[in-house]
């Protein structure tokens, strides 16, 4: 008599999963271990010491690229939420109709477009507008982190407002409310979790990226990311782990408090 098949119980797999856990986050805790190395050398173990957080700490230009990166993600995740919210709202509170899913797709585009890809492309768009203007702030990494957080954050969003139930819209709009006042004192404070989701994942997107920041910076304006591929080509110091172990735990933190806040109904 033939065995009942389990979809629960398949040989090998518990072996494949551990094998890509092993593979995954193997790297990330020796990364962690040897940040607390007292050697200079991250090929051999001196015993354990904070001297390399230490001397991060001590590195201005350490620290101007943190602010930096602080600075161009948070002005960046403000914007790319606002525009993400009114997209969502104008792709979910309407009538289907013909050119709905072109839109949804053109939204989504940066998700699928290669870094490289978009990289250059803002490369030679940002290259022409230095030589008109003269200008060349951080005005043009801004507007990069902004284009391409703008999905990140439309994604939680338009979630959100299609699980929000429409009945006490409705019934604002029965009473009398403007659309404004019925999105501020309705629609809004439903929406608000998904619209901090939204903007704590754009940060630490922008908080993250190396390729279209590279392109795209001019002189003297890396961001920590593009700062620690500069020092990996120089060779690598146990402070490179330890600038890369505090980035993680910040970056783990945020994401943890995005998904506490994604789960949020009410």
């Amino acid at each position: 008599m033939a065995s009942n098949f389990s979809i629960k119980h398949q040989p090998g797999f518990t072996a494949i999963a551990a094998t890509c856990f092993v593979v995954l986050y193997l790297p990330i805790l020796v990364l962690v271990v040897y940040a607390f190395n007292a050697a200079s050398s991250t090929s051999e173990w001196g015993g354990f010491s904070l001297r390399w957080f230490q001397s991060a700490w001590q590195n201005t230009q350490v620290i101007d690229a943190t602010l930096r990166s602080f600075q161009i993600g948070a002005i960046a995740a403000t914007l790319a939420t606002i525009c993400a919210t009114m997209a969502a709202l104008a792709t979910t509170r309407t009538a289907s109709y013909p050119g709905l899913t072109f839109k949804y797709a053109a939204i989504n585009q940066p998700l699928m477009v290669p870094e490289i890809v978009t990289g250059v492309a803002l490369l030679i768009f940002f290259s022409r507008i230095k030589i008109f203007t003269g200008y060349s702030g951080l005005g043009y990494l801004i507007a990069a982190h902004t284009a391409f957080c703008i999905p990140f954050a439309y994604l939680p969003i338009r979630a959100r407002l299609e699980n929000m139930d429409l009945t006490l819209e409705r019934a604002a709009a029965d009473l009398y409310a403007t659309p404004w006042k019925t999105f501020r004192r309705i629609t809004l404070p439903l929406l608000w979790p998904g619209i901090l989701a939204g903007l704590m994942l754009a940060f630490v997107i922008s908080l993250d990226d190396v390729v279209i920041t590279e392109f795209v910076k001019s002189g003297g304006q890396d961001t920590l990311p593009t700062y620690m591929l500069g020092q990996i080509r120089r060779g690598i110091t146990p402070e490179i782990n330890a600038i890369s172990t505090a980035f993680l735990l910040l970056s783990v933190a945020i994401v943890t408090l995005f998904f506490f806040i994604s789960r949020k109904r009410d």
